[in-house]
């Protein structure tokens, strides 16, 4: 929350030490080491044109102006889901920078020698051990238990067959009815299609292999970012009253993401589902 569109933090990069002292001695001086970061905040959403005959007269089977912009609604958050992860700044200005970028290159982005291959079923049972090492290396690399573990819907199916094996019901019912997956205390996520297309947030790779993210949400972690006083999403519906034939609509949402600490993200990479 804030008055401006650009958002400035410290990153802490450099963790604090304790140590004992003599006495008459004075303890070594250690800082605990942050850099200053900025992240400007950018706009996302779409909008929709629909004839204002159809909009006041064919209602029968649906509101089009609801359905469009529930619609455009649902495609404003895949995109920042995709942002969240996938989102460069240097190559596309539009877009803000992800946790993929932020992790690139630090300790918390963990590339096995050799995939871990969970290709087919027999795999599954050969290597889901050597898995789940590896997960748990990732999660050894973080400042504290992930909130979330982010894939895409294939590698959930994989890690569904892995938590058979491993003997682990991770699958709970939360209020409402809907299975939830968690492994640990941490949720496990298909973060699913990026907007208009069947391909996924988190990508398979050519050569078949894919990444799991672990993020920990907090204000100290990692979190979203918006403007002050103002709803998350905005929508604007078309003046059905003013002149013109063609009404427009529109969806927004101004938002960013923050890493709060290096740790607080990490990303286990070159895993072979496919």
């Amino acid at each position: 929350g804030g008055v401006t569109l650009a958002y400035s933090y410290n990153r802490v990069t450099t963790l604090p030490q304790a140590a004992t002292r003599a006495i008459n001695n004075e303890f070594i001086a250690q800082e605990a080491v942050t850099t200053q970061m900025t992240v400007n905040l950018k706009v996302l959403g779409g909008s929709f044109q629909v004839d204002r005959v159809i909009a006041e007269d064919e209602n029968q089977v649906v509101d089009h102006i609801q359905f469009q912009i529930q619609q455009k609604i649902q495609a404003t958050r895949a995109l920042f889901h995709h942002l969240f992860v996938n989102g460069n700044e240097g190559l596309v200005p539009a877009d803000f920078d992800g946790i993929d970028r932020a992790v690139t290159g630090t300790t918390t982005e963990l590339i096995p020698g050799a995939p871990i291959d969970l290709n087919s079923s027999a795999d599954i049972t050969a290597n889901w051990q050597v898995f789940l090492d590896q997960l748990r290396q990732l999660r050894a690399r973080l400042d504290g238990a992930p909130t979330l573990y982010l894939m895409n819907n294939d590698m959930y199916a994989v890690f569904q067959s892995v938590m058979d094996r491993a003997g682990i019901n991770l699958a709970s019912k939360q209020n409402y009815g809907e299975e939830v997956a968690q492994w640990g205390s941490s949720l496990v996520m298909a973060l699913g299609d990026r907007p208009g297309t069947a391909n996924p947030i988190i990508a398979t790779q050519a050569d078949g292999t894919t990444s799991i993210y672990a993020v920990r949400l907090a204000l100290d972690g990692v979190h979203g970012v918006s403007p002050s006083g103002s709803a998350l999403v905005r929508t604007y519906l078309p003046d059905l009253t003013a002149p013109g034939a063609v009404k427009t609509g529109e969806v927004e949402m101004v938002a960013a993401v923050a890493l709060k600490a290096t740790r607080a993200a990490g990303v286990l990479r070159n895993i072979q589902i496919a």
